[in-house]
């Protein structure tokens, strides 16, 4: 079973065929298929290691979801100051199921 490393939105995925992973928000509807260019490596009978990129290399997948993340909660106090502020933030993210990896 081939794996690859792929980069997209700052950070680095392991991905495998079928895997379902969750990246910073992408453009495009559920269903739509998307490209992963930035590949890092692809493993397999013969590893192909990028220098920082394999040359040719591509990640197909297809748009599960465009959803948000669970609410966290951004508290900020300062003791015997009377300061406190507190802010919600919930992250967009899509989810992509990786349907061919080809190098």
């Amino acid at each position: 079973m081939a794996h690859a490393v792929i980069r997209t939105g700052g950070k680095q995925y392991r991905v495998a065929e079928g895997d379902v992973i969750r990246v910073e928000k992408l453009d495009g509807d559920k269903g739509g298929k998307v490209s992963f260019d930035e590949v890092l490596m692809v493993s397999g009978d013969s590893p192909k290691i990028g220098k920082p990129l394999v040359s040719g290399a591509k990640v197909e997948g297809e748009i599960v979801t465009q959803d948000r993340g669970e609410k966290i909660v951004v508290f900020k106090f300062k003791r015997r100051k009377n300061y406190r502020r507190k802010q919600g933030h919930r992250q967009s993210f899509t989810a992509v199921k990786i349907t061919g990896i080809s190098a």
